[in-house]
């Protein structure tokens, strides 16, 4: 087991950078390369660090009542990964409001520098005492504002509110 040491260090940079991993021999498939629900794995990891850097991580859980829970995602694999390749993952946040947040992660071929995959969340705010969504506090609205107003800055993406449909026989 790997042993994470992490800053909880807030930050409006855009993109958020922070996560890089290697694709280990037991996370490949017999395709040889990467299987996906390590690429879930690796976005997980990046959004832990994420959530540090916007101060809704691990020591705002420890802290407060309070924590955030995925209950969406969606990934696109856009070029394969294989056993050895090292990977990062790159964040941003793309819209919010008291009870939600929806934010979106690239991740990247360190050496070749390729996209290889894009996983875009969102993510609920709950109280730890209640289990149940809950608005978060103030000064966290103001600064996720500020990430916002920062993050809107970079260019868009198109794997952005992607939808799976395949058209019937019908149609």
């Amino acid at each position: 087991l790997k042993i994470i040491k992490r800053k909880f260090l807030m930050t409006e940079t855009a993109p958020i950078k922070g996560w890089s991993e290697k694709v280990l021999p037991e996370w490949t498939d017999y395709n040889r390369h990467m299987n996906v629900g390590y690429y879930t794995l690796i976005f997980d990891h990046g959004v832990d660090v994420f959530f540090d850097k916007i101060g809704l991580g691990r020591n705002y859980r420890e802290t407060t009542s309070g924590s955030t829970f995925a209950v969406e995602h969606h990934i696109t694999y856009n070029k394969e990964v294989v056993e050895g390749d090292s990977v990062e993952c790159v964040s941003r946040l793309v819209g919010f409001d008291e009870k939600r947040l929806h934010h979106y992660h690239e991740m990247y071929h360190q050496k070749q520098g390729f996209l290889a995959a894009t996983c875009e969340f969102l993510s609920l705010h709950v109280s730890l005492t209640t289990r149940r969504v809950s608005p978060m506090p103030i000064e966290k609205l103001n600064y996720l504002s500020k990430v916002l107003a920062s993050h809107k800055k970079l260019p868009p993406v198109k794997y952005i509110g992607r939808v799976i449909k395949t058209p019937s026989i019908s149609e």
